[in-house]
């Protein structure tokens, strides 16, 4: 399992994303915080604050302006001049205002009265100290207290997991064809594996053994009906050999000994693939480098007898010959499954087969196929003449399973009473006496 797409990475993703949505939303409140504090708060206190300077002054004309650690206000009238207004306030219109850092960064607010001006700053250092006291410091705490708990989720978030990181990891580690399905015995579970992560490690192990199971006796059935099948087909075979040679053989007889002889290749050729087939992965025949007009010329000389006495020109065509490093008996079972089904539906004309760099075609003058029928091709049992008794309708369907099997794309052109061309593909072919 890659670390990109694990548990422990999504988790660890999601604790990232969490603290920093957390602390976007912290520090963002923060500012809010200290522009209320800055823009509304200090405002309405410098506002009440003349408002209550104007009140006094009314009861007494000489009432001291506002004068505290934070707050220093200034009245210009005819009795106290504006030269004592410091220069950056002075030129200030009536309202609210916010100096620049350069000029103290005070917050200034001015109002007109009855013929005088009072100006009223508050320091932007307390504003400032403020903001970090009742602002930062609060949010650092909150931050803190946010991480640790975050954290604390991440850990037990990752021990919660972790039985299930380690069984996906026991499991990737298996060999489809022999799965190791002693580690998720329960015996041999850690400690922390229970609820459900203990439930579907018994399941996989429960599974696992099914699946040992099921790979021996697929084993057991191939080598057995690898022996036990060919064995009476051999001396069928043999038999029906000897009795043709007999002299004594009736024509009759010799018809009937050369249609048994006939099926007995079709079971043969049925049998090889079945069992090539049937096995998983492993093909039990070993590769070898082979040339492809070498398993054409063999597999056209085993289908001779299936022309019989039909006006039909069985043709090889080498236009580039090639090498392919494959199981004889593989190449063999598809090559000569397409060419005795271009036999069985040719009643007259040839059957060519053309070797290619990379390719086999087999062209036959036969009935050739419709649209409609070309698309039911490769299913099982179906035949483009169900009149017809030759075959058993799954020779192509066996030419689709080993092409997809060993990476063979297999295509067919057909048109209805012209013939058929059926051409496989090799991409790992190589030229002529390459290694």
């Amino acid at each position: 399992m890659s670390d990109t797409t694990g548990l422990r990475r999504k988790i660890w993703v999601a604790f990232i994303l969490q603290a920093t949505a957390i602390s976007f939303a912290a520090v963002l409140g923060v500012y809010g915080a200290s522009a209320v504090l800055k823009h509304l708060l200090i405002q309405r206190a410098l506002t009440e604050e003349a408002s209550h300077y104007w009140k006094r002054s009314l009861v007494n004309e000489d009432a001291s302006v506002p004068d505290t650690f934070n707050m220093t206000g200034f009245l210009v009238n005819e009795r106290h001049p504006a030269s004592m207004v410091p220069a950056a306030v002075r030129a200030l219109p009536p309202g609210y205002h916010s100096l620049p850092r350069s000029d103290g960064g005070a917050l200034v607010l001015v109002q007109e009265h009855r013929g005088n001006t009072l100006y009223l700053l508050f320091k932007q250092e307390q504003v400032d100290a403020l903001a970090f006291w009742f602002g930062v410091v609060p949010l650092a705490l909150v931050l803190m207290v946010v991480y640790v708990i975050a954290w604390t989720t991440y850990r037990a978030s990752r021990r919660a997991v972790s039985p299930v990181i380690w069984l996906a990891s026991q499991v990737q580690r298996w060999d489809p064809k022999h799965p190791e399905v002693s580690v998720l015995k329960p015996e041999n579970l850690p400690v922390d594996v229970e609820g459900e992560t203990l439930v579907l490690a018994s399941s996989l192990h429960e599974y696992g053994v099914r699946i040992e199971e099921l790979v021996t006796r697929e084993r057991n059935f191939t080598r057995d009906a690898s022996h036990e099948l060919r064995t009476p087909l051999a001396v069928i075979r043999m038999a029906s050999e000897m009795m043709a040679t007999d002299p004594m053989c009736s024509p009759r007889q010799e018809k009937s000994l050369n249609r048994i002889q006939s099926s007995v290749r079709d079971m043969e050729t049925l049998i090889e693939a079945f069992l090539i087939l049937a096995r998983d992965g492993d093909t039990g025949l070993p590769p070898e480098r082979l040339l492809a007009s070498d398993v054409v010329e063999d597999e056209i000389e085993k289908a001779r007898p299936l022309v019989g006495n039909k006006p039909i020109a069985l043709e090889m065509e080498i236009a580039s010959d090639f090498q392919l490093l494959a199981p004889r008996r593989v190449v063999s079972v598809l090559v000569s499954n397409l060419i005795r089904n271009a036999c069985y539906y040719t009643d007259a004309g040839h059957v060519r087969i053309r070797v290619s760099f990379g390719e086999i075609s087999i062209a036959d003058t036969g009935i050739g196929m419709s649209a409609d029928q070309l698309e039911k091709v490769f299913e099982p049992f179906w035949r483009g003449d169900m009149a017809r008794n030759e075959g058993q309708g799954i020779g192509l369907s066996i030419v689709q399973r080993l092409s997809q099997r060993f990476g063979w794309p297999v295509r067919l052109e057909s048109e209805s009473g012209k013939g058929t061309t059926a051409t496989v593909s090799f991409p790992q072919a190589e030229r002529p006496g390459q290694e």
